[in-house]
């Protein structure tokens, strides 16, 4: 299955290209590449999981917001099943990697923590992610227009999704709590004493 799972990654980054895509400048380098990174190392600690669906979820995971955003976690579902199966990966494999897709889009109503290692794995690294290079900043470049205190707001409420909802393996967790302490005080909770 590699050769199919290679073939999905190039497909999905000549579509994160596409100019109509808002993220189309970093996508790929500054969170999808990343991901990937953090899950693999994540899978160092979890051997049980399926290694290709972990990383056929990582670059389908965000499928939908790269082809239509405002629709996004319908079109993953839907256009990520024709992807895979036009790939040629097997029917049982695709039916399992939609429904443990569909779970992780589900984050705000379920509790991760009970869903399969695969869906945690890339939860955690989707999460985790978002702490790492640029993204954040990025929303500010996208949103210029916005008031500073809206952007400041709009990544304080990401950061806590991320930390409450989305990471939910303890790697991850170690791994994100310095940098979620200082993404919040780079928004404004400013500790009593710095030195």
């Amino acid at each position: 299955m590699l050769d199919k799972l290679i073939a999905l990654k190039e497909h999905v980054k000549t579509a994160s290209q596409n100019p109509a895509f808002i993220h189309n400048a970093w996508f790929v380098k500054w969170h999808l590449e990343i991901v990937d990174k953090i899950a693999g190392e994540l899978l160092t600690h979890y051997p049980q999981a399926d290694r290709v669906m972990v990383e056929v979820m990582v670059w389908l995971h965000d499928y939908g917001k790269i082809l239509d955003f405002d629709n996004q976690y319908e079109v993953t579902l839907t256009a990520g099943r024709q992807k895979l199966m036009q790939l040629g990966f097997p029917p049982a494999f695709i039916e399992q990697t939609i429904s443990n897709i569909s779970i992780l889009d589900k984050k705000m109503e379920l509790d991760l923590t009970n869903a399969p290692i695969e869906v945690q794995i890339v939860s955690s690294a989707d999460g985790l992610s978002h702490f790492i290079g640029p993204f954040m900043h990025l929303w500010w470049q996208e949103n210029h227009t916005k008031p500073f205190t809206e952007l400041m707001e709009d990544n304080r409420s990401k950061a806590l999704k991320d930390m409450t909802r989305k990471i939910v393996l303890p790697e991850a967790k170690a791994a994100a709590e310095l940098r979620y302490k200082f993404l919040l005080e780079q928004l404004g909770d400013v500790p009593q004493k710095i030195l």
